[in-house]
């Protein structure tokens, strides 16, 4: 699944209205979430079950109900367990357009002088039913849907700024440094998954000795870099498989895996089915 790329390279929307709406359930091929980082926020709405979501390098589990907000620029993956979410992934600045009343506080979203807290719904009531009308017009898409979920991120902006939902942002250049290295190894892994890569070239890339980025990336991600490449690989097969006409060899040879059954044991690993039995679900 390149459902996002490390650094996501999708496009969200379209020029005039970069607004994307997603929906995803078990049988979803995006229905996992790799450690990426894009350029746009992203509202997570959990409609059922729980999602172990990792923001930089601190991980949470999330239940239904709750109403996420991700900055743009902060590395996250995350881990859905029987849980059915919709994400919504927005550029801020369409927020600016032509309004002048609200962009000093948005220009502080942006430049990340303030950071918007994770989890919105806790102490809030008033975000779920925002979120529930935001998400509500998206999935519709019915005529006029384009002005209301404008709308309905002013409210939500505007709540959040009510009730304080957010903190002053305080600057760690060290933990900054060692974020963009990993960015750097993930950019690199989403370039080149389908090539042979090594643990040393990947610890060469983030500028540290094996040991050390081992232990890092894991305390990142959860996961081994060489399992996390793996993992990714399997995600990336997942979308050939439900997008194009292709053989199960031919998505185990362009995702890296020389060896079929290799590629097969591997894929049922991560996906608990065999890429055939992929194949024949219904999503």
């Amino acid at each position: 699944m390149k459902y996002i790329d490390y650094k996501e390279q999708r496009k969200h929307g379209t020029f005039n209205f970069p607004i994307a709406y997603y929906h995803e359930q078990p049988r979803s091929p995006r229905y996992y979430m790799p450690y990426h980082w894009h350029t746009e926020y992203e509202i997570i709405q959990i409609i059922s079950g729980s999602f172990h979501l990792t923001i930089n390098n601190e991980t949470q589990i999330y239940h239904a109900g709750d109403i996420l907000f991700i900055t743009d620029g902060y590395l996250h993956g995350g881990t859905p367990e029987n849980c059915v979410y919709e994400c919504i992934v927005f550029d801020l600045q369409v927020l600016m357009k032509d309004n002048h009343a609200c962009s000093k506080m948005i220009q502080d979203i942006t430049s990340h002088k303030i950071l918007i807290h994770t989890l919105l719904s806790e102490h809030d009531p008033e975000i779920s039913m925002i979120a529930a009308n935001l998400f509500s017009a998206l999935s519709s898409r019915k005529i006029g849907y384009e002005f209301k979920t404008q709308g309905y991120l002013y409210q939500l902006l505007g709540e959040i700024l009510e009730h304080h939902l957010y903190e002053q942002n305080t600057f760690d250049a060290m933990v900054s440094e060692r974020l963009n290295s990993i960015k750097n190894v993930l950019s690199y892994i989403s370039d080149n998954y389908s090539k042979n890569i090594k643990l040393e070239q990947l610890a060469k890339i983030a500028g540290m000795n094996e040991k050390y980025f081992c232990r890092y990336f894991r305390s990142m991600t959860e996961r081994t870099p060489i399992d996390y490449l793996n993992y990714y690989r399997i995600e990336c097969a997942c979308e050939m498989l439900s997008t194009k006409s292709i053989s199960i060899k031919e998505a185990a040879l362009s995702c890296g895996f020389n060896d079929e059954s290799y590629f097969i044991k591997t894929f049922h690993k991560y996906k608990g089915i065999t890429p055939k039995q992929f194949m024949t679900s219904e999503f």
